[in-house]
């Protein structure tokens, strides 16, 4: 049946953010949305109805995540990022079996869920296991299979999979569409020129989105401008661009660099929280926005971040961006909530998700006002209301979750899978891999 949610704030996440007030949203038995907008005036609805107390906003989108690292979380913490992945992360990751990988993965889907985060652009290996554990979950992925010439891994094996895949089961599959197949050639510094332009055709003959690490540390960063000009360029000349391609980090770019992203169309997930832990530089968020880029939020993977809390990147992006340019205007609230939810979406070259529309998958967020930060309420001035959401409340009052219209989070708690249970299964991961 259809449902129908009413809050007294609804903020869609439209372009301009507006706030709409006593509001409604309808979801039909599909998972799409129908109608949002004010209670008064709303179309005759005959279904249930749950009468919220805070605000609903569109499930957040993580552009770039590699969620099942959660069994790897705080190892090598300390190490700059080169060293971290060639000692500890890459190691580990080859001893990892696919019943791992799912137990990282329920994990981070959890740990998201329970923060409004909707949908996670993964990059990763034993990716079935990944949309398994999403399904089981009720989250909703975008999975980039990894593709990496390093030791322990065929590139020419790997991509030969996810073609098998999507040629199989399409770019969509599962209930609500909640599973998206991409792929996932890791970066310029473990992939040749040739084997990315090889990767890039065959994503661009099925219309999948390409997720590639660009520019994440000043050492990648110098290495391929003294013999490509820099990693865009790298990119460019080996035929990368020319489909859906997605840039993780991204933080080295001048302004020939941004000026190839706006010619290919290519967007960047900007992942503050692990920029700032790895010490790999700065992000040109000015610059990249007022040059129109698709630009959304990512929190990295939880052995890089820490976590998986995209409000707390979303925070970080704001505060990064004000301190470099020392321009307090330069990033507002409302511009910080768009880019981790309808930016997200955009970023993943996304309109099904992202936003309260008509049409758009119903993946809803409730936020309760019963806070210490919401002390006056939400009868305040729209502009406060927005400002105290991002720059105050975030994650710690998001109660209960839908996606495609399905409740996967009540209370607090998810309703598909046990938390305790998810907890210790990965625990137990984890536990393992520091004994080997």
């Amino acid at each position: 049946m259809s449902l129908r949610l009413t809050a007294p704030v609804v903020l869609p996440c439209d372009p301009t953010c507006s706030v709409l007030r006593d509001a409604v949203v309808d979801v039909d038995d599909s998972g799409r949305i129908t109608h949002v907008g004010p209670r008064a005036g709303a179309p005759e609805h005959t279904g249930p109805v749950r009468e919220l107390t805070g605000i609903l906003l569109p499930g957040l989108v993580n552009a770039h995540a590699h969620s099942p690292m959660t069994v790897l979380r705080g190892m090598g913490g300390d190490l700059p990022l080169v060293r971290w992945l060639q000692e500890i992360i890459w190691p580990a990751e080859a001893t990892m079996v696919p019943r791992d990988v799912y137990d990282g993965m329920v994990l981070g889907s959890v740990e998201m869920l329970r923060a409004g985060v909707t949908t996670s652009a993964e990059m990763y290996f034993h990716a079935e296991e990944v949309a398994r554990a999403v399904l089981d979950t009720g989250a909703r992925v975008v999975i980039a299979p990894a593709v990496m010439d390093v030791p322990g891994f065929d590139w020419r094996a790997q991509l030969a999979g996810i073609n098998a895949w999507i040629d199989a089961d399409g770019v969509l599959s599962g209930p609500g569409d909640r599973v998206e197949l991409g792929y996932g050639p890791h970066s310029g510094y473990t992939l040749t020129p040739e084997a990315l332009g090889e990767v890039a055709a065959e994503s661009r003959a099925r219309g999948a989105l390409l997720q590639v690490h660009v520019a994440e540390s000043l050492p990648e960063d110098v290495a391929q401008r003294e013999s490509h000009g820099s990693v865009p360029l790298l990119l460019r000349k080996a035929g990368v661009f020319g489909g859906r391609v997605l840039t993780a980090h991204s933080v080295h770019l001048s302004d020939e660099d941004i000026a190839v992203y706006q010619e290919a169309d290519a967007s960047i997930a900007h992942c503050p929280g692990s920029n700032m832990k790895l010490a790999s530089g700065v992000f040109r968020m000015r610059e990249v926005r007022e040059a129109g880029l698709r630009l959304g939020l990512g929190t990295d993977g939880p052995a890089s971040n820490d976590d998986l809390d995209l409000w707390e990147d979303l925070r970080l992006a704001g505060m990064l961006a004000r301190v470099s340019t020392l321009d307090s205007t330069v990033v507002k609230a409302d511009d910080l909530l768009l880019m981790a939810t309808r930016g997200g979406a955009d970023a993943l070259h996304r309109t099904d998700i992202g936003a309260l529309e008509p049409g758009r998958w119903g993946d809803v967020v409730h936020i309760a006002a019963d806070d210490p930060a919401f002390a006056a309420g939400l009868d305040v001035p729209d502009a406060q209301v927005l400002s105290t959401l991002v720059w105050a409340a975030g994650s710690r009052r998001v109660t209960d979750v839908w996606v495609a219209g399905a409740q996967v989070v009540e209370a607090g708690e998810p309703t598909r899978v046990d938390r305790h249970r998810a907890q210790a299964a990965a625990g137990a991961v984890t536990a393992r891999l520091l004994a080997r």
